[in-house]
């Protein structure tokens, strides 16, 4: 059996989309994504995304296996990354008037279109922008400790500031969920953290019972930060847009960013609101690589 696939990236984030619309489970298994997000005897990603049949009235579903197998919740590169490809697919299918190969594409037809994904952290919308931009709603973030989860602090309270000891340091760290767990802490300078040594000790702390995802941030100006990852179950990445969205929180949880600003990534740049309806939207390009076949 072979399947066809398409490679996309997110400011370097980059995932192995394939069309699993015929059905309800992902066409590959945990070890096979492993073998295909393999940089050197695969594909090479960060993660394999399925675009599958919609549930509850949306548009689509959205299945993620990281680089390791593991399965996370959502991916906020992936699921602009899965909008243009779906956008791809229905453009191929005669509903938008031709064949789409990537976001920008839209940029000519001066249109924008939305779709409603289901995900395992709830119904995400991405909307492909007139300037080739997606622009999505992630939702509002989730702050309580019991719900990130974390043992740090009290169930029942937000984790803002706790102290935790990783690598034979005392780090102050405040924790998000963005419907995916995120440690966040305020660095001077992020360039300098040793990720490959440090982003597993924070992933692995007995302090996450399911593990997180670590964002070393460092201050530009209130409305600039500077990021770099460690993603729970795919290691460095150039970007992650959970984490850019946790990291805008975090910083306003800890008066030192405006509720709008740019994060910088190694990737590139992703734009960030923190609206007044509690909803973070996160604005970033999504590019289509390539596409081909795997057996």
């Amino acid at each position: 059996m072979s399947i066809e696939f398409a490679k996309y990236h997110g400011l370097g984030n980059d995932f192995i989309l394939i069309d699993n619309r015929s059905s309800s489970e992902p066409q590959v298994t945990p070890e096979q994504a492993i073998k295909l997000c393999d940089r050197h005897f695969g594909i090479g990603a960060d993660g394999v995304i399925f675009a599958l049949p919609g549930q509850d009235g949306t548009d689509y579903t959205m299945r993620i296996f990281n680089s390791d197998g593991s399965e996370p919740e959502m991916c906020g590169n992936g699921i602009r990354c899965l909008a243009g490809f779906i956008a791809q697919l229905e453009g191929n299918s005669g509903k938008l008037g031709g064949t789409v190969s990537s976001p920008q594409a839209f940029q000519e037809s001066n249109k924008s279109f939305e779709y409603r994904i289901h995900t395992l952290a709830g119904v995400i919308s991405p909307q492909i922008l007139a300037d080739g931009q997606v622009k999505v709603d992630m939702g509002e973030p989730k702050l309580l400790a019991s719900e990130i989860p974390t043992t740090l602090g009290s169930p029942d309270r937000k984790v803002i500031n706790e102290p935790i000891e990783v690598a034979g340091k005392s780090w102050l760290v405040t924790c998000v969920s963005m419907g995916n767990p995120h440690c966040i802490t305020f660095v001077e300078d992020a360039s300098a953290i040793a990720l490959e040594s440090i982003g597993p000790q924070f992933e692995h702390h007995k302090a996450f019972p399911q593990r997180t995802n670590t964002e070393f941030i460092q201050v530009v100006s209130r409305d600039r930060l500077k990021m770099r990852v460690w993603e729970r179950g795919a290691g460095i990445t150039l970007a992650c847009g959970t984490g850019a969205c946790a990291a805008l929180v975090a910083g306003v949880l800890t008066d030192k960013c405006d509720r709008t600003a740019t994060v910088e990534l190694p990737g590139g740049n992703l734009q960030i609101e923190w609206g007044l309806d509690q909803k973070l939207y996160m604005t970033g390009p999504a590019e289509r690589v390539f596409a081909g076949k795997i057996s």
